[in-house]
C-alpha cells in the first residue's frame, strides 16, 4: 500500500491550509519561505486537486475514479466529488468523533472494528449511504482507546447530517451531506477544470 511520508505540518505549508481540517491541533512557527511569484491557473487548479487528495487522504488513481463517478451522477460534478470524498467510512468515522485523525478512522476499519448495519466492513473507502447505522463492535467498546479518542474529541462538532450516540458509540448516517454542510477549504470547481482539460 502506498503510504504518504510527507510531515503533515510541512504539507499543511505547503498547501496553504490549515491543520485543523485534518483533526490535528498544532501550529507550526515555521513560515514557508517562497518567492512572491504569481501561480499559473493550472499550478491553483492542481493545489485545490492536491488539497483535496491529502485531506481525505486518497491517492491519484482512486480520486481519479471518484471524479469518473462524480461526473456520470446528477447534479454538479464538483459537488458530487466532495460528497463522495465525504461519505467515504473512514471521514464519516473521524466526522463522529471515533477517530482524532482520518488516518487513525483509517485504521480503525482496517483493523475490523467497524461494524456498518451489523456487517463487519474492514475497508476505508467503503460508501455510506443514508440510514447506514455505523458503530464500534461491542468487543472493542471497552477498551480504554476509545475512551481517550471520545476525550479528545468531545469537544467536536458533529455535522447536521449525522446522528451520534457517543456512550454506546454508535451513529446513523441521517442523509448524505449538501456541498455546504462540508466545511472544507477545497474549491471545487478549479479541479473539474483541471480534469476537463
Amino acid at each position: 500500500m502506498a503510504v504518504n511520508r510527507v510531515p503533515v505540518l510541512k504539507r499543511c505549508r505547503s498547501l496553504g491550509m490549515d491543520p485543523i481540517y485534518l483533526g490535528i491541533n498544532k501550529k507550526s512557527n515555521r513560515q514557508l519561505k517562497r518567492a512572491n511569484r504569481k501561480m499559473s491557473e493550472y499550478g491553483l487548479q492542481l493545489r485545490e486537486k492536491q488539497k483535496a487528495k491529502f485531506i481525505y487522504g486518497v491517492l491519484e488513481k482512486p480520486f481519479r475514479n471518484y471524479y469518473a463517478k462524480a461526473k456520470q451522477m446528477d447534479g454538479m460534478t464538483g459537488e458530487n466529488l466532495m460528497i463522495l470524498l465525504e461519505s467515504r467510512l473512514d471521514n464519516v468515522m473521524f466526522r463522529m468523533g471515533y477517530a482524532r485523525t482520518r488516518k487513525e478512522a483509517r485504521q480503525i476499519v482496517d483493523h475490523k472494528h467497524v461494524l456498518v448495519n451489523g456487517k463487519q466492513v474492514n475497508i476505508p473507502s467503503y460508501l455510506v449511504k443514508a440510514g447506514d447505522v455505523i458503530e464500534i463492535k461491542e468487543k472493542h467498546k471497552g477498551s480504554q482507546r476509545y475512551k481517550d479518542i471520545l476525550e479528545a474529541t468531545g469537544g467536536n462538532m458533529v455535522p447536521e447530517w449525522l446522528d451520534v450516540d457517543a456512550e454506546n458509540l454508535r451513529g446513523t448516517v441521517k442523509e448524505l451531506p449538501a456541498r455546504d454542510a462540508i466545511d472544507v477549504p477545497v474549491d471545487e470547481m478549479l479541479i473539474v477544470e483541471l480534469y476537463s482539460k
